[in-house]
């Protein structure tokens, strides 16, 4: 037992203070994002909109963090990732606090829009700062560590959100969510001050290398896969819990559950999970493929069985590969980018997300009310298959086009 817990412990020496520093921050902001899983029952239940309204309330929430992706990839590239992300909590957290006064359903759908442009500006400075304090080539474990804290942070935010709601109100959980947001832009201030000796680190970088990510038909091809990865795994989000409803009759409360164990496996899992994939000399391109393979495979087991075993074996099957796919597609978007632009290849790998969820809830939900759900699963699991397929053309593209930085 003691071995295994030096083990563990192993996973996460050798990363730089900044990283420890970064990872707090963002634990601190995830945790107070709040709102967001309460948002769609605030809509109707405080606003009072109605089912067709809050779905185009979220499309608005997906075009702004398309927006802010973009903005924040070329913001890091132009004034650097410290200042990018300083702006984007603070100004985001300002966002979640006026938001909660917007009555119009107009007003609600704009409002959401410029508040994810400020928020998922964060999302493009946050990687390129995983590069830029990595020590000796660990910037896969970087990523690993930032994205425990985004999990465990997403675990706790909501338990605690729903307490705010039932004691106080609705409104407690934007104040809330606003000053941890601008909380976490003032912890960054005084953890982390800026160095010039860093790489590249808050200088405007006058010299660009390589190409930019939309000229590039490698990259243009990763995003393309990731946009069809991450559309499937939203249904775990949207789709999924209403399969657990209607088709296994599981409550509220259980449904919680399942989901809860995709956070506790990635905060305690992921670290160890990477360096050991890490160890056996595993590329990146090979890891993403890996990912998409087991979240292709958790879509298909739902069908051989009605047990509620099988939704746990599910879900592990798709934290699993969440937990290899995405840390290395992250190092992996990272390693394609030239000197200069890597927050634009970063702005765009982010953006597939953006897109997967203003396509992804609507494909979801159409598949499974034309098709029903044992057809959309089956659906999902090929349009998977071919992604992870498409993506193994990828390492003779970077040959053959020479557009990589090294």
């Amino acid at each position: 037992m003691k071995s295994f817990f030096n083990s563990y412990l192993n996973t996460y020496r050798g990363i730089a203070k900044e990283i420890w520093f970064l990872s707090i921050v963002t634990f601190i902001n995830r945790a107070g994002a709040m709102v967001i899983p309460f948002l769609s029952l605030y809509l109707i239940d405080q606003k009072g909109f109605s089912l067709p309204q809050v779905g185009w309330i979220m499309t608005f929430y997906g075009f702004g963090s398309l927006v802010g992706n973009l903005i924040g990839g070329k913001l890091t590239d132009i004034i650097g990732y410290y200042k990018t992300i300083v702006l984007s909590l603070f100004i985001g957290g300002l966002g979640f606090i006026g938001i909660q006064f917007l009555d119009t359903f107009f007003s609600v759908c704009f409002g959401m829009f410029f508040l994810m442009i400020a928020v998922d500006t964060y999302r493009p400075a946050i990687f390129v700062a995983a590069d830029a304090y990595s020590v000796n080539n660990n910037v896969t474990r970087n990523i690993g560590l930032i994205r425990l804290a985004i999990n465990l942070g997403f675990s706790i935010g909501p338990v605690i959100g729903g307490i705010l709601i039932a004691r106080i109100s609705y409104a407690s959980i934007f104040w809330v969510d606003g000053i941890t947001c601008m909380l976490a832009s003032f912890l960054l201030v005084l953890l982390l001050k800026p160095k010039k000796n860093k790489k590249e680190e808050d200088v405007v970088i006058q010299s660009k290398e390589g190409v930019s990510p939309y000229k590039n038909p490698a990259f243009l091809l990763f995003f393309l896969v990731m946009v069809i990865n991450a559309i499937a795994f939203i249904q775990y989000f949207s789709t999924i819990p209403i399969y657990y409803k209607q088709a296994h009759g599981l409550s509220e409360d259980t449904i919680g559950s399942l989901l809860f164990l995709n956070g506790i496996l990635i905060v305690f899992l992921e670290m160890p999970l990477i360096a050991w994939v890490e160890r056996l000399g595993m590329s990146k391109i090979t890891a993403t493929i890996l990912g998409i393979i087991f979240l292709a495979f958790s879509f298909v087991i739902l069908n051989f069985s009605l047990s509620f075993g099988i939704l746990i074996f599910g879900m592990i099957l798709m934290t699993i590969g969440e937990m290899i796919g995405s840390p290395f597609s992250n190092a992996l978007a990272l390693n394609m980018a030239p000197k200069g632009r890597k927050g634009s290849y970063m702005g765009l790998y982010s953006m597939s997300f953006s897109v997967s969820h203003i396509i992804g809830h609507n494909a979801g939900m159409n598949a499974i009310y034309s098709f029903g759900f044992d057809t959309t699963w089956y659906g999902l699991f090929i349009v998977l298959i071919i992604a992870a397929i498409i993506i193994m053309y990828l390492p003779s593209m970077i040959k053959n086009l020479n557009l990589v930085h090294k």
